[in-house]
């Protein structure tokens, strides 16, 4: 079948249904026991949107493997039958943008809807606002489109005399390459400074709705996966060193417990507060900054809860779930060092590779390269898992940066406890900043990922737009990252291994 290479194609839907299979899996195992049996339209819309997600992050990997199904072509164009990649960039991106935009707001809205209203209140609520905000964005979309959306292409228009074709070539050496009798001067080189010109095309529509929300999701990426890069080894390393050293005594446990069940009390008043406000319709701004507030409160008091409960573990297997505890931060500590080795090769590839130029070296694209000389799927596999730390550094930055500021609402993620609003915000935060991963990896790697389907999408369309281009150009996002990734760093040196004070009475703002 000439090029085209059926093993890729078999792996690419065997793999699908597998993220498939692990979305639900996820689902099933994350979600929170009030949402059990109920909730049907915003878990399709999970699941629907880790698939996505998993399989955008994926589809790099596969790009690269359908450029080497196209190695013995003389030019790209001569292997017409291999995988459509640039149409399925853009099915995928389209689709997530569509899941990002308007389905996942909607299943938000219809799910934080009043529970006292009817089905078809809830509906209609939530149709308007999303038909609203669909409105917005297609105005924003289209003025923008019609006045930028062009891209701008730095050529050089280079000419050349007509010269005989020569009898003999034992005259050309590598000092003297061109048929002219002076050394090294073809008409490249020689071409005058006025040769470099500008070449303007209108994109494609659905290349710029990919393009400009590559930029919302690189904002985002910059600032979590900044502070999550460092974060997330970090934080399982200080979890390590704050861990409990021992069993605590039973009247300690008494006294924790005593004053956890009072803080418990004050929540539950604080929150029947907020239940009466918002049902005489008084839903202000203070009112949303106490319901952050309390969200916040009320996740510090589930880990303080936890911790209690690891510090005394009761019931006949007490030592062995103490043993179990032990080996847990053990895991932690081993975890976060990996982690961190992972996090400093992602810093230093960043820094030597895009940050300096010309770059010191390829690092990471080298090493990829020779991991695919060792065994085929080994060098994409090793980078495909640096494309998911990316991602899960982005959730764990959402996570830090929500537990410090006020005005990020904290949506947690935690086994057997997830409400299905913070599932649809996370699902929605991934599907956002997928988009950016895969253009961060697409730059980072372009020696590595070069002539796919991807770099040219990211590495010359993306980075050519009109007013979109300099952030590229002067490596705005790149520069930030770094920087978010230095300032947690001095962060966690300076109150990492501090432990967390319990917090005094809560009180709602007046």
């Amino acid at each position: 079948m000439g090029d085209f290479n059926v093993a890729l194609v078999i792996v690419a839907a065997v793999v699908s249904v597998l993220v498939l299979l692990v979305s639900v899996y996820l689902l099933i195992n994350y979600q929170h026991p009030d949402d059990a049996n109920q909730a049907y339209f915003p878990k399709l819309v999970v699941i629907l949107g880790i698939t996505v997600a998993v399989l955008s992050i994926l589809m790099l990997p596969a790009d690269v493997a359908n450029r080497q199904a196209c190695r013995r072509a003389i030019y790209s164009g001569a292997c017409s039958l291999t995988l459509p990649m640039k149409t399925l960039w853009l099915a995928v991106y389209i689709a997530d943008a569509v899941l990002v935009f308007l389905v996942i707001p909607f299943a938000m809205f219809y799910y934080e809807g009043d529970q006292d209203k009817s089905v078809g209140k809830r509906l209609t609520s939530a149709l308007l606002w999303v038909a609203v905000s669909a409105v917005v964005c297609g105005l924003i979309l289209g003025i923008l489109y019609g006045l930028v959306g062009k891209v701008d292409f730095t050529v050089r228009h280079l000419s050349s005399a007509v010269e005989t074709f020569p009898n003999s070539f034992t005259s050309f050496s590598s000092g003297q390459p061109c048929i002219s009798t002076s050394p090294r001067q073809c008409s490249a080189y020689t071409a005058p400074a006025n040769s470099q010109t500008t070449w303007t095309m209108r994109a494609t529509f659905p290349e710029y709705v990919v393009a400009l929300a590559t930029i919302v999701g690189s904002v985002l990426f910059t600032i979590f996966g900044g502070v999550g890069i460092a974060c997330l080894p970090l934080g399982l390393i200080f979890s390590f060193v704050r861990r409990p050293k021992a069993v605590i005594t039973r009247s300690q446990y008494i006294k924790e417990a005593t004053e956890l069940g009072k803080k418990a009390r004050e929540l539950k008043k604080a929150a029947e507060a907020l239940h009466q406000e918002e049902r005489s319709g008084n839903k202000g701004r203070k009112w949303r900054k106490n319901v952050k507030a309390l969200g916040k409160e009320l996740v510090l008091l589930e880990d303080d809860m936890k911790a209690l409960e690891e510090m005394y573990p009761q019931g006949e297997q007490a030592e062995a779930t103490w043993a179990l505890t032990v080996l847990g931060y053990i895991g932690k500590l081993l975890f976060g060092v990996v982690g961190l080795i992972i996090s400093i090769a992602w810093v230093a590839h960043i820094v030597i590779y895009l940050l300096i130029d010309p770059p010191l070296s390829s690092f990471l694209n080298e090493i990829f390269i020779k991991l695919d000389g060792v065994w085929g799927l080994l060098g994409t596999g090793a980078f495909a898992f640096f494309c998911f730390y990316l991602l899960i550094a982005v959730i764990a930055g959402e996570m830090m940066l929500g537990l410090k500021l006020v005005f990020i609402t904290i949506h947690p993620m935690k086994w057997g406890g997830t409400l299905m609003n913070s599932f649809l915000f996370n699902v929605g935060l991934i599907l956002l900043c997928s988009i950016s991963v895969i253009q961060f990896c697409a730059t980072a790697f372009a020696y590595y990922a070069q002539a796919t389907a991807a770099q040219e999408i990211f590495g010359h369309t993306l980075q050519s737009l009109r007013g979109i281009k300099y952030l590229y150009k002067y490596n705005v996002f790149q520069y930030g990252f770094v920087a978010l990734a230095i300032l947690t760093l001095f962060y966690y040196a300076i109150f990492g291994w501090r432990k967390r004070k319990p917090t005094g009475r809560f009180q709602l703002s007046n």
